[in-house]
């Protein structure tokens, strides 16, 4: 086991939040506390530890109050278990999933339909092929929907609202929400609605009981209209869901989707660079810090991985990377996707730069720097030696596929 310390920011939130169902359960115990006569009392049974033989032991060092403490397994959550069991109405939601899983734009407009939903409506997802996400429980899925075929994979826009105009028949939702987004949401719900010939609310950020408030005139003003049947949320729209679970029980169609013929063909996608892509706008940057020695290697690793490349503000001022590269509060705010720091030690300025990044990996010498807390993969080693064996194990994997292929 490794005695690195394991940050749990969502135990640390329920910690803050006053109104949260598990707030009491994350709370210290106190072990002393003082009486109403103004005299100290002490919980001597509050004081120590189950050791390994299932004896009661305490420790009279002091370290059990101080940082030792931290180092214990965090405590599990389990969030109380909502169940619809016979829905009155269905709030259909069709998440971009970009790569497969949930993005945090896909989280907020559940979070918008569960309270849509409130108690009796369930919220229901529509997803198009096959998917990575095993976190549709605590983002507020009731039902999920998967419409998977060959029809349905890379740009098909017609087949998949020929499949909703399936899925709004048989289960006829009192509202559509799609994410107004430039991963295909916008689009998708902008293409649905001429096909219900309905008109939409577009680019909305709130709802007030029967209103709904979306931007217009390029972001400088609000419009409010009535809460219509077919909604395109913007990002933000509402808090994702955070206090419970759900059953996520899996529903099908009646009826089997017959294929359209496509006026549109796909040709794939077409090949970027990764480097004329902007950082505000990379889902995968490759980012480099003062840990950094060889920065050809850096380099060389970026481009094997197809990221676009970032750095920290010492590398930038250090001459290394230029400074439209520089991530954090003083340089660019990134919502990557992935975000591989390569020997950065974690200032405030750069973790709030990444503080949108849905996965963070770091590699890095020092297992107690802030990185390293941040992350969700850690990778402690010379950042030399694993660059070398990630462009080995890339070109590995790449030569194997094709092997495949042929």
């Amino acid at each position: 086991m490794s005695d690195i310390i394991r940050r749990d920011p969502r135990a640390e939130w329920i910690a803050r939040n006053r109104l949260h169902p598990l707030h009491a359960a994350m709370q210290p115990v106190p072990h002393s506390w003082m009486g109403p006569n103004g005299v100290i009392r002490k919980n001597v049974h509050g004081v120590g530890f189950i050791g390994p033989n299932g004896i009661k032991r305490i420790d009279r060092s002091g370290a059990q109050q101080g940082g030792a403490a931290k180092r214990t397994a965090a405590v599990a959550v389990q969030l109380p278990l909502h169940q619809v069991a016979a829905p009155a109405f269905y709030i259909n939601v069709v998440p971009d999933m970009v790569g497969g899983r949930l993005s945090s734009h896909d989280r907020d407009l559940l979070g918008l339909a569960r309270q849509l939903a409130g108690s009796d409506g369930a919220v229901l997802a529509v997803v198009f092929g096959e998917h990575k996400e095993n976190a549709f429980a605590t983002v507020g899925v009731d039902r999920l929907l998967v419409l998977e075929g060959h029809a349905f994979d890379g740009y098909s826009p017609e087949q998949r609202v020929q499949g909703l105009r399936a899925v709004d028949n048989q289960f006829n939702p009192r509202h559509w929400l799609l994410p107004d987004s430039r991963s295909g949401g916008g689009e998708l719900g902008r293409r649905f609605a001429a096909s219900l010939n309905e008109r939409p609310a577009t680019r909305v950020w709130q709802i007030q009981g029967e209103q709904c408030i979306g931007r217009a005139g390029a972001g400088q003003q609000d419009v409010a209209r009535p809460l219509p049947r077919l909604i395109l949320a913007a990002a933000e729209c509402a808090d994702p869901v955070s206090d419970t679970r759900h059953e996520v029980l899996p529903v099908e169609l009646s009826t089997a989707l017959a294929r359209s013929l496509p006026r549109i063909e796909d040709l794939g996608a077409v090949a970027v660079d990764p480097a004329a892509i902007p950082m505000a706008e990379a889902e995968f940057i490759f980012s480099g810090g003062n840990g950094v020695k060889d920065w050809a290697l850096f380099h060389q690793t970026a481009a094997a991985l197809g990221a676009t490349e970032g750095a920290s503000r010492v590398a930038v001022d250090d001459g290394f990377m230029a400074r439209d590269r520089q991530v954090g509060a003083s340089g660019t705010w990134v919502t990557a996707r992935v975000y591989v720091a390569v020997g950065i030690s974690g200032a405030i300025q750069h973790l709030q730069g990444i503080g949108a990044c849905d996965k963070v990996v770091a590699i890095n010498l020092d297992p107690g720097c802030d990185m390293i807390k941040r992350a969700d993969l850690s990778v402690i080693g010379d950042s030399a030696a694993i660059l070398q064996a990630l462009i080995a194990a890339v070109e590995a994997y790449r030569h194997g596929a094709k092997r495949d292929a042929a």
